[in-house]
């Protein structure tokens, strides 16, 4: 590898929705901040030595699937059937490879099972059981159910269980989206992204929401951007977000302001597209931005570290 010139920059999110300032208690609020410090830092320390964009992206989300408050990994919700299944995806900007997961259980980091996906196979996607046989194979931690229960999301479940209603991941008086991702460029120029989700509660049939869907939720390429969604999956899917705001910057010259700008608050909106994303684009030039009241976010970059959850 050539020595390390460039900046580097990395971002992460916990999810974005309709969250209640006032329901958030200081105490939470702390977790939730220390938490999204300690994933964008161990990101960041992987940059600062020289690291690859795609070790960083893997190592901050791997941060936010251990804990509880954030809907993938050991928090994911409940489907209809009182399981866990969780979708992950990862891609790297300098050649377009790309690695996703979708409807795994008991897989305890999900974003690395979508990493060997694009490193040991020919695939992009493996999904259920085929997913766990794959994970099986590779020897990756597994975890039983007991590791995925948590009081608050089996709470959540029991409101709309045995009913159609499907619900997104939210706290008391909330509507939130807990989708976790992460974005970064290293000092080589490459840009790579990551994204993982446990999903809707009471989701049946096996839904896949934008998470795992390259293009949709989860986009990186050189040439422009990194790009990691979080929101209502299906408006996420049809107005394909991720790869949009990549074709606003490569094909009208856009800015990745204005291209994040015109996918977030222009297309998504009509297509019920409540939520955000994060970006980063090919100079370390990062945005963090949603159409709802709050995104649970935090960067790393020549300016420092910053953490935020409301505007």
């Amino acid at each position: 590898m050539t020595a390390a010139q460039g900046p580097v920059a990395i971002a992460v999110h916990g999810g974005a929705g309709t969250l209640d300032p006032s329901a958030l208690t200081p105490e939470k609020e702390a977790a939730y901040r220390s938490v999204l410090s300690t994933a964008v830092r161990r990101g960041h320390a992987v940059l600062a030595a020289g690291g690859s964009a795609i070790d960083a992206v893997e190592t901050a989300v791997r941060v936010l699937e251990d804990t509880p408050l954030f809907n993938a990994g050991r928090g994911s919700v409940f489907t209809a059937e009182g399981t866990h299944e969780m979708d992950a995806a990862i891609m790297q900007g300098n050649d377009l490879r790309a690695g996703a997961v979708a409807s795994v259980q008991n897989v305890k980091n999900p974003v690395g099972l979508a990493r060997l996906v694009m490193e040991k196979t020919d695939h992009v996607i493996l999904s259920g059981w085929g997913a766990f046989e794959f994970a099986h194979q590779q020897k990756v931690a597994l975890e039983d159910d007991e590791y995925f229960f948590d009081q608050l999301r089996h709470d959540q479940w029991q409101e709309v269980r045995g009913s159609t209603e499907v619900r997104l991941d939210h706290s008391t008086g909330e509507k939130k989206f807990g989708t976790v991702g992460a974005v970064a460029l290293d000092a080589h120029g490459h840009l790579a992204a990551a994204t993982s989700t446990g999903g809707m509660t009471n989701k049946r049939f096996q839904r896949i929401g934008d998470s795992p869907v390259i293009g949709a939720g989860t986009y990186a390429n050189d040439a422009t951007c990194a790009i990691s969604c979080t929101g209502n999956g299906e408006a996420f899917l049809r107005a394909v977000a991720a790869h949009d705001v990549h074709a606003l910057m490569l094909y009208k010259g856009l800015s990745l302001e204005e291209a994040v700008h015109i996918v977030v608050h222009e297309k998504l909106p009509p297509l019920d597209g409540e939520g955000g994303l994060i970006a980063v684009d090919k100079n370390g030039r990062i945005v963090l931005d949603f159409n709802c009241i709050g995104m649970y976010r935090a960067r790393i970059d020549a300016e420092g570290e910053w953490v935020g959850i409301f505007r």
